[in-house]
């Protein structure tokens, strides 16, 4: 059987990917809580009947809702990446062996 992957794992694709997909991530959870706290603000400024201030929705709500999860997102995401590199490298120590 021919090798498959001649190199072991590599840590220095974990960083791109955390960073990666904690951008996105973010990004999007900014584009989803910005659409709502709009919608929010328009329907609340519709039922008192004052003029909507977008300008809570955004630096208010969505901002820090965004922040928020872009912070949960790269710890999970390291993790995960950081566990993921060490059962790769487990694995193809126990594939060396046998």
């Amino acid at each position: 059987m021919a090798e498959k992957d001649a190199r072991g794992p590599r840590w220095i694709g974990i960083p791109a990917r955390v960073f990666a997909i904690t951008f996105l991530l973010t990004v999007l959870t900014f584009a989803i809580a910005l659409l709502l706290s709009i919608l929010g603000t328009v329907v609340y400024s519709q039922v008192k009947h004052v003029a909507p201030n977008l300008t809570f929705a955004y630096r208010h709500i969505a901002f820090p809702c965004a922040i928020t999860a872009g912070v949960i997102v790269l710890v999970l995401s390291l993790g995960m990446e950081i566990r993921h590199y060490r059962q790769r490298k487990a694995l193809e120590g126990i594939a060396r062996v046998s």
